[in-house]
């Protein structure tokens, strides 16, 4: 399998655009990319690999899993893929889905784990010298945390650009914040990645309301092709809100 592929620009376009206008990148900057083996993570490492080579500023990339110990996950394939890319690779396990059985209480399992797995990279950041956290969120995940907020808790608020932690040392930003979860999934087909099916297995076993949105976005889009259009343009003023996490 040819591990050097090419993002097409349909793609590269739109996560290039995120990167000036929310200067994600400075020069000299280490990034840690958070990859779960999916679509979307895959998606982004080739297009910052991508850009590595061709930016007019130098950059460090390297990638990081968290194993949540959950049954049927089986990021094993991400060390021989990531070593033929040339990119460094950390890997990290804890039996999150056993914590959340013992410690979890009003949260979703997703939630839950989401927090978990921050943790566990901020650490990874620390001890390995990164600056900043690669996250994979695209439109469509923070179309339905937009949604999420303003149904279940009354709040205008989805997930933020560039931003820095609660204690200062680590920046997270999302590439991929103004690209449709179609094109990941088109890219991922075309270029035959190493995707993990069900990359978070506990996840796609219980209800979500992640998914419900999901649903009732897909929905809508049939009748309303300028939906997506409509929500970045009332999401753009969030994505620059103060947030610490």
């Amino acid at each position: 399998m040819e591990k050097q592929v090419t993002p097409p620009k349909a793609l590269l376009r739109p996560i290039g655009k995120a990167l000036v206008e929310h200067n994600m990148i400075a020069d000299g900057d280490r990034l840690l990319l958070g990859i779960s083996g999916g679509k979307d993570s895959l998606s982004l490492l080739h297009c910052l690999f991508h850009f590595q080579r061709h930016a007019p500023i130098r950059f460090e990339l390297g990638a990081m899993t968290v194993d949540p110990q959950v049954d049927d996950f089986d990021p094993s394939t991400l060390k021989p893929y990531l070593a033929e890319l040339g990119i460094p690779y950390h890997y990290e396990s804890q039996p999150i889905e056993a914590q959340a059985k013992q410690q979890m209480q009003k949260d979703s399992f997703c939630s839950f784990c989401s927090r978990m797995k921050r943790g566990i990279m901020y650490s990874t950041c620390r001890r390995e010298g990164y600056n900043v956290l690669v996250l994979a969120q695209h439109l469509d995940d923070l179309a339905e945390s937009f949604l999420m907020s303003a149904f279940n808790g009354g709040q205008l608020r989805t997930m933020k650009a560039n931003y820095t932690n609660s204690d200062g040392d680590v920046r997270i930003i999302r590439p991929m914040i103004y690209v449709r979860e179609r094109q990941t999934t088109d890219f991922a087909r075309e270029a035959r990645l190493p995707v993990i099916p069900d990359s978070c297995p506990a996840c796609f076993a219980k209800p979500m309301e992640r998914a419900r949105m999901k649903n009732l976005l897909a929905q809508e889009e049939k009748h309303n092709k300028g939906l997506f259009k409509s929500l970045k343009k009332a999401m753009t003023p969030l994505f620059s809100q103060k947030e610490a996490i």
